[in-house]
């Protein structure tokens, strides 16, 4: 299994709980695992991707303790057992 969670500043605007998902036989993509709590979250998607289906400039993605490169995020690997966590970006100076 692969929990996801997401920060509390994603609570504050829509409902994301902690999700639980099945990893099947292979190590499967963000790309898969993101989708898989979207079908059960539909209204968290558009807070996670933009219209083009990509991770948003300012969301973050660390599978376990490992940020995951935002121009790779969607296709990295998600062993099982592991911790998706979705943040807001900091951003600013």
């Amino acid at each position: 299994m692969i929990a996801v969670t997401f920060a509390k500043a994603f609570r504050r605007h829509v409902d994301c709980p902690d999700e639980e998902i099945a990893a099947g036989r292979e190590p499967p993509t963000l790309q898969r695992v993101l989708d898989e709590y979207f079908a059960r979250r539909p209204a968290v998607r558009t807070y996670v991707l933009d219209d083009a289906g990509a991770l948003r400039r300012h969301v973050t993605v660390f599978i376990a303790n490992d940020q995951v490169p935002h121009r790779d995020a969607l296709s990295t690997a998600v062993p099982d057992g592991t911790t998706v966590h979705v943040f807001q970006a900091l951003s600013g100076g």
